[in-house]
């Protein structure tokens, strides 16, 4: 597999594979939103066209990372590297089984049979990557997104954008009359980086989005807005506390391992999940997001976790 690497899909650097417990250990029924199934390759072959080659990283690696930081649910997120084959994906929660949800990536016709059979799979939204494009990127689908709504809604499904919102046009209009929730990763994704982020006015306008109940932000992937090297990223600081401050109501975590095309040396899985604690020092707000909320968004039973 690793043989004849096509030029536009690099190899990535492997997830540190020794992950440590966090130091402020998480609330019980804590949920990890945002991780990817990568492989094993040579049996969910990844896409000829892929913009990158990630390290095989399985539903058993992952279920230790979970096991180390003390989380015990999870959302798995549709990789690119997979198109809209979610044959990995599925697999990986049957094998790991309760306490998992996921986020899907379909053809934006997807029929409602089709939907209904992914829900009964544990799916519970769609993914659409406007970022890893090589036209229109950033730009937002708003006809079509509102066409996938429709069909959605009546599952109680959301729409994730992976998207750059300081760079995409009138964002905030654009999903504004989209009639399901809209989340969105990496605390909004700004391409210009964290360190401006809260001045920026697309800052505010998403801001104002969550406010009126239609948006939700991952605080994942810090390493993909920062300008530092390594962990505290102490530039994303004002704007996770700003997020947190404004709505801790409509804030999920994620780790999103495994770090896949991460610039920056690979941090140890504790030592990012410790930002949580930098980040939401009260105690009864880290659980909301870290357990109450994602229980809310993804519809966790009661009780409901990996075994």
């Amino acid at each position: 597999m690793t043989d004849a690497v096509p030029d536009y899909a690099p190899l990535c650097a492997p997830p540190d594979r020794s992950p440590r417990a966090p130091r402020t250990p998480f609330p019980a029924l804590s949920c990890d939103t945002h991780a990817h199934i990568m492989g094993p390759a040579t049996r969910f072959p990844y896409a000829k066209e892929r913009i990158y080659t990630p390290p095989d990283s399985t539903a058993d690696d992952y279920r230790r990372l979970l096991a180390a930081l003390g989380v015990e649910r999870a959302v798995l997120v549709q990789p690119s590297v997979y198109g809209t084959d979610n044959a990995a994906m599925l697999d990986a929660m049957q094998h790991l089984g309760r306490g998992i949800r996921a986020v899907a990536v379909t053809d934006p016709a997807i029929a409602s049979k089709e939907i209904e059979a992914l829900h009964n799979a544990g799916v519970r939204g769609l993914r659409f990557n406007v970022v890893d494009r090589r036209e229109d990127r950033n730009v937002v689908p708003a006809a079509m997104l509102r066409d996938v709504a429709k069909r959605i809604a009546p599952f109680g499904w959301h729409i994730e954008l992976l998207v750059n919102v300081d760079e995409a046009k009138d964002f905030a209009s654009a999903v504004a009359d989209i009639p399901v929730p809209i989340v969105l990763g990496h605390l909004g994704y700004p391409k210009s980086g964290a360190r401006h982020w809260t001045a920026h006015s697309a800052f505010t306008d998403m801001l104002r989005l969550i406010d009126k109940g239609r948006c939700w932000i991952k605080l994942t992937g810090p390493y993909r807005i920062t300008g530092s090297a390594d962990v505290p990223y102490e530039d994303v600081d004002a704007a996770a506390h700003a997020l947190v401050s404004a709505a801790p109501q409509r804030l999920v975590w994620g780790t999103d391992w495994p770090h896949v095309m991460k610039k920056k040396p690979m941090a140890n899985d504790g030592d990012m999940a410790d930002l949580m604690q930098r980040w939401i020092p009260d105690a009864k707000i880290r659980a909301r997001v870290l357990a109450g909320n994602p229980a809310e968004l993804y519809g966790f039973a009661p009780g409901e976790k990996i075994a």
